[in-house]
This record gives structure tokens, sequence and C-alpha cells, in this order.
């Protein structure tokens, strides 16, 4: 848990030098600004997210765009290249730190590749609201730049709820194998952990391999681990990208239904394989929602309000059962969810 924190405001002549201010093109590629409507001028964010690479932090972005229209918030968006590239990321947050945004929201690569920057924008008592992946809490300690807020998935649960059902889909038990993301990635790390413990005694991980978020790795690496272990039962995989890719992999070696994939996101290509039964679940959890609720505690931090120190956006278990469900309501949540920053936005 993040120490609680009072959302710093900017000093009245910073916010006054926004209004009427033109939106900032994005001068780095992957940049885009939102322009804010009535109500909103008064606030001018900055978003620093991973890679648009990868269609999870394009739905996250979709998130940030649509909250930054409907509250009226000027929003600047960077990218990083690809979703390793930890320099590129803090070099764009480097570029942003002195410019006059009144709250940074930053979905970090690392937990650590941000803390310069960080650094930066806490000396200049401007707000940190920090998205889906955790700055490391001791480096930003260290720096003095802890965030206001963190708002995103509990992993842990996540990988639980994969793990408990990967035990429903093989009762009589056998070998699993993880299929994880960068090798030391705190997320990654925190799903394989939480699957581990939600799969009971029956089932036992024979195999572990990091295949960077990548899914022509994953399909790699899944083939070689299906030849290694050809008694194998199932997968979990630590996101859908690499998940569709392991999936794949199963249907090339004539094993599909017979080998059970779990992987989590809850992105549109993994809700469609769900529901045509080539993947056999995943854990969804909502960028689009971490996005807009990230743009809400900029709202609340420049209305003075105290903001949650943590706050876990919603996650659903997808099956065939509620696929169809799950895909009409996307990029939505299907099901209801806390929102602590709507009444503080307001």
């Amino acid at each position: 848990m993040l120490p609680t924190k009072t959302a710093r405001r900017g000093t009245a002549a910073a916010l006054a030098a926004t209004l009427g201010a033109i939106a900032l093109t994005a001068c780095n590629s992957g940049g885009s600004t939102s322009p804010g409507g009535s109500g909103g001028g008064n606030v001018k964010a900055a978003a620093i997210i991973k890679g648009l690479d990868n269609p999870f932090f394009q739905t996250m972005k979709q998130g940030i765009d649509q909250q930054a229209k409907t509250g009226g918030v000027s929003v600047t968006v960077q990218a990083a290249n690809a979703i390793t590239d930890t320099t590129g990321q803090a070099d764009k947050l480097n570029g942003l730190a002195g410019q006059n945004y009144s709250c940074f929201i930053v979905n970090p690569i690392t937990g650590t590749n941000l803390v310069q920057g960080l650094a930066k924008i806490a000396a200049l008592k401007k707000t940190i609201v920090n998205i889906d992946s955790p700055i490391d809490a001791k480096a930003a300690q260290s720096a003095k730049a802890t965030p206001a807020t963190y708002i995103g998935t509990d992993n842990i649960q996540a990988g639980k709820m994969a793990g408990a059902r990967m035990a429903e889909l093989v009762p009589g038990g056998g070998d699993v194998a993880v299929v994880g993301g960068i090798a030391g990635d705190v997320t990654s790390g925190a799903r394989v952990e939480g699957f581990t413990q939600g799969i009971g005694s029956k089932l036992k991980v024979v195999q572990t391999v990091a295949a960077d978020w990548d899914r022509q790795t994953a399909l790699t690496a899944a083939g070689n681990i299906l030849r290694a272990h050809p008694a194998l039962k199932g997968f979990f995989v630590a996101n859908d990208d690499m998940g569709l890719g392991v999936a794949r992999a199963i249907a090339d070696a004539g094993k599909t239904g017979q080998v059970k994939v779990i992987s989590v996101d809850g992105i549109k290509d993994a809700l469609d394989a769900v529901k045509a039964g080539t993947l056999d679940g995943t854990v969804a959890q909502y960028p689009y929602a971490i996005g807009l609720m990230g743009v809400e505690a900029c709202q609340a931090a420049a209305k003075g309000k105290s903001l949650p120190a943590n706050v876990k956006a919603p996650v659903e278990l997808v099956t065939k059962d509620n696929a169809a469900q799950a895909l009409a309501a996307t990029p939505k949540p299907f099901g209801s969810y806390e929102d602590p920053f709507k009444s503080l936005a307001q």
C-alpha cells in the first residue's frame, strides 16, 4: 500500500496560465493531445504510458482520451515506442517535466525507469498519479516522489483467479507451464505468484519461461514446452497477447481443447478467442477504466481533494459462458465497480 498523501495543487498563477492555452502538439513519436472542453480549463495533465504497440495500452489511452473529453481536461499523452523502451519512456517524461502541467499520470515500464523525472516533478509540487504498473515504493521515497495515488489491478488476485479456473478445468491434476512477461517485471511476477497460489495441490508448475510480453516469442516458447512436456495439461500466460501466441502453438501441435490456456488482460482479440474456444479463459482487467480514473484523479487533485492512496481496478473472469457479455461491454467492464474518484472530480 502506498502511504496516504494529500494531493498537491499547483499555484493559482500556474493554473491560470493554462486557461485558454492551445493544446500542445506532441513532439515525440507515440504522442497525442486530447483537447479539453468546457469545465476543465483549470486542469492540464500529461500522461506517460507504455508502448502503443500493445492493445492493452491502446485501450488505456482510449480511457484517458474519453475522460479528457468528458471532463473538459487538456491531456497530452506520450507513449513509449515499445513495451521494452525504458530509456525512451524516461526521456519523454523528462521532456514534459518542466512544462506547465498540473498533474502527471505515469504508467512506468519498470518500477524505477521514471523515478528521475518524477523527482523533478515532485520538486515542483505537481501531482503524480501512478497507474497500472507501480513505481518502486523505496525508490520513490528516496527521490521524494511518492505518488498521490496508485490505480491498478491487484495482480496477485488476478493470478489467483486464473489458477482457480485452471484447477476447475483440470480437476484430475497434472503438469502445467507458465509463460511470464519480461524477467523481473513486477506485474508479471505478481500474476505468476497469484497463479501458483490459486492452482491448489493437484497441479504442478513444471516450467516457467519469460516471453517479453510478445506473441511470437510466446508462440515459439510454448512450442518448445509442448515438445519437452508431452503430457502437459495447461498454460498460464501473463498477458493476452502472449496467450494468443500460446493458443496458436497448441493449435499447431493439434492439441486445442486438450491443453488448456488462461491468460490475463481481456483485450478484444482474447475475448473473441474465449468465445470461439481457442482460449479457455482470460482474467479481464480494464485499462480503459484505469486510464479514465487517472484523469479523474487529476481533476480531483486540482480541486484540492485528498486522493485515496491505493485504488483497485476492476477484474472479471471471462469464460465461454460470459464472453459474449464481455464483448458487448468492451472496453468497459461488464459488471459494476467502485470508482472513488468520480465524486471527488465533480
